[in-house]
């Protein structure tokens, strides 16, 4: 079984399992995730919501680069005790929540800065969940979704008070960036 590496920012280098599941763990998301976050930049200050966490390599490397407070969703609970051991490297706490994550969503509670929404390849339901994240306002005022998926999959351009700001392709697939209104005037935030 292979590992994943944290690609930046104070755990980089560090070496993760990847756990057993029905669904692969694309390797090509190293260059991704590099690519991604250095986007997004440092992010001391904001809270970072990992869905559909696989290994918990994002959560990793959203800690990595200063983010708090950090959480992850999995419903399967194979990869569970993966995920925990994983993101137990990281200095401060990061919160793992097995449940599914469409449930996760519909139960709320808080909103986050950034989202990452990496749900595996052949979920049908991508689409209606960026509508169900944005009716839940499970990204806060001015803050960012960002959904990975397959190039061949069709992705509303907005939902609710969430527009797609930009998107990026890595080799055959895309992460889409939308962007919450920040509230003040029903304008997005420019970073």
């Amino acid at each position: 079984m292979g590992g994943l590496r944290v690609t930046g920012g104070r755990y980089r280098g560090r070496v993760v399992e990847v756990p057993r599941g029905p669904y692969e763990i694309r390797p090509a998301m190293d260059r991704m995730r590099e690519s991604l976050f250095s986007i997004l930049g440092d992010l001391s200050g904001r809270s970072f919501l990992d869905l559909f966490s696989g290994s918990g390599i994002v959560a990793l490397e959203a800690a990595s680069r200063g983010a708090s407070p950090v959480a992850c969703v999995e419903r399967d609970r194979a990869k569970l005790s993966t995920l925990i051991r994983n993101v137990s490297i990281a200095d401060e706490r990061i919160d793992c929540h097995c449940m599914p994550v469409e449930r996760f969503i519909k139960r709320g509670g808080r909103s986050w800065s950034l989202v990452f929404c990496d749900p595996p390849f052949p979920y049908e339901f991508k689409a209606a969940m960026v509508a169900d994240i944005a009716a839940a306002g499970l990204v806060e005022p001015g803050g960012l979704l960002m959904v990975h998926y397959p190039s061949e999959n069709a992705m509303p351009g907005s939902a609710g008070d969430l527009a797609m700001e930009d998107e990026r392709e890595y080799g055959r697939s895309i992460v889409r960036f939308y962007r919450r209104a920040d509230g003040a005037d029903g304008q997005a935030r420019a970073d």
